[in-house]
């Protein structure tokens, strides 16, 4: 993945009614271990990562690069949103595209914490990259994930098999508000 051009950052924190987007802090190491170290997390995604191997490879303050949020619930990390412009050798109709990625925490799924992130986070796009389409890649599998696909106004573009699963690829057109 790679950056998503010419856009000032970091911004200031985007505020939602029950949450912040924002950078990482040193404080967020400690979450960002979590959940990259989460057997349900990374269900659909190839798998945790050891938590010795994060504890010792973890910077201080992980994960800064733009199109990097935090997403934050009273202070504490519950999340994280990516947006990242996908590599051309990705498939032919995500190359180039803003690339829409997010991880919540266990304890945060089921009280619509990531729908409100991620609607925020392409408003943000939206404001910044105006004309920018927007994929998202996830496995059809991932029943939560797909339902949050369509909900933040991703359509079908096509299903691929790759990591011995099903995948999914999503398109949001440019300026598309979110159901």
């Amino acid at each position: 993945m790679t950056e998503l051009g010419p856009v000032a950052w970091p911004p200031a924190p985007i505020r939602t009614e029950r949450l912040v987007l924002r950078e990482p802090e040193p404080g967020d190491r400690a979450a960002f271990i979590e959940l990259l170290a989460s057997p349900d997390v990374h269900t659909y995604l190839g798998g945790p990562r050891a938590r010795h191997e994060l504890e010792r490879e973890m910077p201080g303050v992980p994960e800064r690069w733009p199109g990097s949020f935090v997403v934050a619930l009273d202070g504490a990390m519950i999340g994280q949103i990516l947006l990242r412009r996908a590599p051309q050798d990705r498939r032919p109709a995500a190359a180039g595209k803003v690339d829409l990625g997010y991880l919540f925490l266990p304890r945060a799924w089921g009280r619509g914490y990531a729908a409100e992130a991620c609607a925020a986070a392409l408003d943000w796009l939206d404001d910044v990259l105006p004309d920018e389409p927007v994929v998202l890649a996830t496995q059809t599998a991932n029943v939560r994930s797909m339902r949050l696909a369509a909900k933040l106004g991703f359509t079908e573009v096509e299903r691929f098999h790759a990591w011995d699963a099903e995948q999914w690829l999503g398109l949001r057109s440019p300026g598309h508000a979110p159901v």
